[in-house]
């Protein structure tokens, strides 16, 4: 509890205690969005060194360190690693559905044209690198086809926030937005191409509890009584989601877009859907990111060569992310604001509209999961192609849109 604390959430927004000059400098830093992205990247810088030191063994024996939920007769046993993509983060997307819902009703969404946008260049997005990545390897191996397809929301959103000072936030919006989008249709490929099985029983019964959840409104609880109701209810979506075989983010996104703006007397001010968010904010920008960044980022570079960097794979992996993304997305933007299909986002020049396309090839962990599925254990060269095209591709564009979004910020006045 000190952490929500010490980001404001006394009486006033901000608790008053005597601190040195050094402390009031780190607790600013750390309300802002920059703060966390440096926390972010720190953690999976951390994880790299880490995981290719002298004590790698203590990394990944922490990582795929497995212990078991259980609850009544469910019992479920992951990884360290699993619980964290499948548990923690399920808080983040719930989050992100969140600040959707609420930009899609009140905010930089609340057109239809404004959120075709983000929806159409996802499309594109996905599109677009998949086509470069056959391209690449036609005529060899094109199991990768999936690999670059996806963009790692919390890296790119990690990346906006150190550079974005000062550009617009429906920049921000637009790539919450689309990268959202772009997830539902990764987790929509690893369903139709990489997974088991769906139980069809299991995914009826998350459709009931999810029905209730949007009705609670009608019942009148109040911010409290409300925020708690939607809190057990949500939990419960979770468990009959580990059972139905499909990714909690789905189940996280649809679940926030059930809860309500408004509060005990109608009031969107401060309603239900912006205390949620208000209270969970701090839990997921500190922790609950930083430390996915540190359980999924660290993984080995041994076996990783020129050999690698001359293999097809990676290079069409590489060359998705950093190509094929920004090009599919902007192609995808500039047609549809063309065409009147969509609108362009607000204050924000064509410039800054493809700084924040480049950074939407960032991959990285997203990526890295769907090669491992298509890529399965035992072919050594591919994995390491995979790794390798991964992480090119995601850093080169990571740094591509840095640079060019610092490039393009407005200039301040003196």
């Amino acid at each position: 509890m000190i952490l929500p604390v010490l980001l404001g959430h006394g009486k006033g927004g901000v608790y008053k205690f005597p601190m040195t000059q050094f402390g009031r400098f780190t607790l600013e830093f750390l309300k802002t969005e920059a703060g966390s992205g440096f926390i972010l990247a720190a953690a999976a810088l951390v994880a790299l060194v880490w995981a290719n030191s002298p004590w790698a063994s203590a990394y990944f024996g922490f990582v795929h360190y497995h212990f078991a939920i259980e609850a009544g007769v469910w019992r479920f046993n992951e990884s360290v690693l699993e619980w964290t993509k499948e548990g923690l983060m399920a808080v983040f997307f719930f989050l992100v559905g969140l600040e959707i819902k609420y930009e899609i009703l009140r905010g930089e969404l609340s057109s239809p044209q404004k959120l075709a946008l983000p929806v159409v260049a996802a499309l594109g997005g996905m599109v677009v690198p998949a086509l470069v990545y056959v391209a690449v390897n036609l005529g060899g191996d094109l199991r990768g086809w999936s690999v670059p397809v996806a963009t790692d929301i919390a890296f790119a959103l990690a990346v906006l926030a150190m550079v974005g000072k000062g550009l617009p936030t429906s920049l921000r919006v637009f790539l919450l937005t689309l990268a959202i989008v772009d997830d539902l249709g990764a987790v929509l490929i690893i369903g139709l191409f990489y997974s088991g099985h769906f139980d069809a029983l299991w995914i009826a019964l998350l459709a009931g509890v999810i029905a209730v959840m949007a009705a609670v409104k009608v019942l009148k609880l109040g911010r409290a009584g409300s925020g708690l109701t939607y809190g057990l209810l949500a939990v419960v979506a979770w468990f009959v989601t580990m059972k139905a075989g499909i990714s909690p983010s789905l189940t996280a996104v649809a679940c926030a877009f059930c809860v309500t703006l408004h509060g005990a007397k109608g009031s969107e001010d401060e309603g239900v859907l912006k205390t949620l968010a208000h209270d969970l904010h701090p839990y997921v920008a500190y922790l609950i990111l930083p430390f996915f960044a540190f359980v999924a980022s660290g993984f080995s570079l041994s076996g990783m060569g020129f050999d690698s960097l001359r293999d097809p794979r990676f290079l069409g992996i590489a060359a998705g992310l950093f190509i094929g993304k920004p090009v599919g997305i902007f192609a995808a933007c500039y047609l549809a604001v063309a065409t009147k299909v969509a609108q362009k986002p607000d204050n924000a020049t064509e410039g800054q509209l493809f700084g924040v396309c480049l950074l939407c090839g960032i991959g990285f962990t997203m990526s890295l999961f769907i090669g491992a599925l298509a890529f399965p254990g035992g072919d050594a060269a591919a994995q390491n192609a995979v790794k390798s095209g991964v992480v090119v591709g995601s850093i080169l564009s990571a740094c591509a849109g840095a640079i060019w979004l610092r490039a393009r910020k407005p200039a301040v006045a003196a």
